[in-house]
């Protein structure tokens, strides 16, 4: 698939000159596309003087930074050890099945990826998760469904019905 580099031009205009923005620019670059594309990241490197290789060191080192598609919502289940004695595999099992999500793609419609992280420094909430940037702790299944409720687009009756 080919990306349109439009807005990672756009960033990288606006990144140029200063110190220390390679890192900033990918978060603007991922926020853009979900994801920091192949194609921005020989443009970058061109644009900055320096070998891909050195910032898929960086797109590689930090957790934060996915270099395929990704859901629109991200959903971290922790299988630290408190979460894990408190029913955390059970909770990611049971999302993989509702969602229909492989852990690190896409559901089908694009609106969830599911990843299994080992900790998420809440361990006096157990099991905890966290979808996109908002944590939820003491999580069972049924309070899963309404948390995940809050992030699937809603349905709009169709006129005339």
């Amino acid at each position: 698939m080919k990306i349109n580099l439009a807005a990672a031009k756009k960033l990288v205009g606006k990144y140029r000159d200063k110190k220390g923005a390679l890192i900033p620019l990918l978060q603007e670059v991922q926020a853009s596309y979900g994801y920091v594309p192949g194609e921005a990241v020989s443009l970058i490197a061109g644009e900055f003087g320096i070998y891909p290789v050195d910032i898929y060191g960086i797109l590689t080192f930090y957790a934060q930074f996915y270099l395929t598609p990704q859901g629109k919502h991200i959903v971290k289940v922790c299988q630290g050890t408190a979460c894990h004695v408190m029913g955390g595999k059970e909770l990611l099992d049971y999302m993989a099945d509702s969602l229909g999500a492989a852990e690190g793609k896409p559901t089908r419609d694009g609106q969830f990826s599911l990843e299994r992280v080992a900790c998420l420094g809440c361990c006096g909430m157990a099991p905890a998760i966290v979808v996109d940037h908002d944590f939820y702790g003491r999580c069972t299944i049924q309070k899963v469904e309404g948390i995940l409720g809050k992030y699937r687009p809603s349905k709009k009756a169709k006129p005339g019905l």
